[in-house]
C-alpha cells in the first residue's frame, strides 16, 4: 500500500485547463456571449460566462462583479474576453488587481476612448434622461471627455488585444461617429497605447460577438498572444472546428 501511494504521488497531475472569463456588455447579458463560451469550451478551456447588472449601476460599482467572476476561476491561469463595456471594467479591476495566474485579454469593440454617440445623446437634457432610462447611469460614463471613465484609466500592463468592427446597422453611428465604426463605437477609439495587437473584422457592434472571423481570433490570441491577420471566413470555420 505503501509503494502505491508513493507511485500514485510520482505520477503527474493532469493538466488543468486554462480559465476565460467572459463579460458582456451594457444593456446585454451571458447570452450574448454563448457563442463564444460553446466554442471555447469545445477547445478546452474552463469557461466562466459571467452576467453582471450592466443597467443598475455606475462603473465604479460595477468593477466588482469582475473580481467575482475571477473568484470561480480558482487558482487556474485567467484569461479575459469581453464585448464593448465589459472591456472597460476589466481595465478599471486589473488597475488594482489581478488573477492569482494572469492571462491575456481579448476585447471586442471596446469603447476605450468613449464613444461620440453618448457626448451627443447625453448633451441634450431629455435625451440624457432617456439613456439613463434605457441603459442606466453607466452609459453617460462613457463619452469621450476628459472626465469620463475611459479617459481616466491607466494604459494596460498586460497582454491585450482588440477587435474592432468595421460595420452599421445604427443611423446614428455613421451620422455621429467619425471615420471607420461599428455603429457605437469608432475603430479609432477601440485602439489603446500599450496595446499587443489590433485587427478589423466585418462586424457590427451589437453582432461581433457572433462573428466567425471574431470568434477565430480570440482563439489566436489567447494561444499566441497574437493575431492571425491574413485570416478568411474559411480558415477562421477551420480554427473554430479544429482543436
Amino acid at each position: 500500500m505503501r509503494l502505491l501511494l508513493v507511485l500514485l504521488f510520482l505520477l503527474p497531475l493532469p493538466a488543468r485547463a486554462d480559465c476565460v472569463v467572459l463579460l458582456h456588455g451594457l444593456s446585454r447579458t451571458d447570452n450574448s456571449m454563448w457563442l463564444i463560451a460553446e466554442t471555447l469550451e469545445y477547445h478546452g478551456y474552463r469557461v466562466v460566462n459571467y452576467h453582471y447588472p450592466s443597467t443598475d449601476e455606475p462603473v465604479e460599482t460595477l468593477v466588482r462583479h469582475v473580481g467575482y467572476a475571477v473568484n470561480q476561476c480558482g487558482f487556474q491561469q485567467t484569461h479575459f474576453v469581453t464585448h464593448s463595456m465589459g472591456g472597460i471594467l476589466v481595465r478599471a479591476w486589473l488597475t488594482e488587481y489581478r488573477p492569482p495566474i494572469m492571462g491575456r485579454v481579448v476585447m471586442l469593440a471596446p469603447p476605450n476612448h468613449g464613444t461620440e454617440i453618448v457626448d451627443e445623446l447625453a448633451g441634450n437634457e431629455l435625451l440624457h434622461i432617456m439613456l439613463n432610462f434605457l441603459h442606466g447611469p453607466a452609459v453617460t460614463q462613457l463619452g469621450t471627455d476628459a472626465d469620463s471613465v475611459p479617459s481616466q484609466l491607466p494604459k494596460p500592463d498586460f497582454e491585450l488585444g482588440i477587435i474592432a468592427g468595421n460595420r452599421s446597422i445604427s443611423p446614428l453611428g455613421p451620422f455621429l461617429i467619425e471615420g471607420e465604426n461599428d455603429g457605437t463605437v469608432s475603430v479609432e477609439s477601440t485602439k489603446i497605447e500599450g496595446m499587443a495587437d489590433h485587427i478589423v473584422v466585418p462586424a457590427t457592434h451589437t453582432m461581433i460577438m457572433m462573428n466567425p472571423i471574431a470568434i477565430a481570433e480570440i482563439l489566436e490570441f489567447l494561444r499566441n498572444g497574437a493575431f492571425d491577420h491574413g485570416i478568411t471566413l474559411v480558415s477562421a470555420m477551420r480554427k473554430i472546428a479544429n482543436p
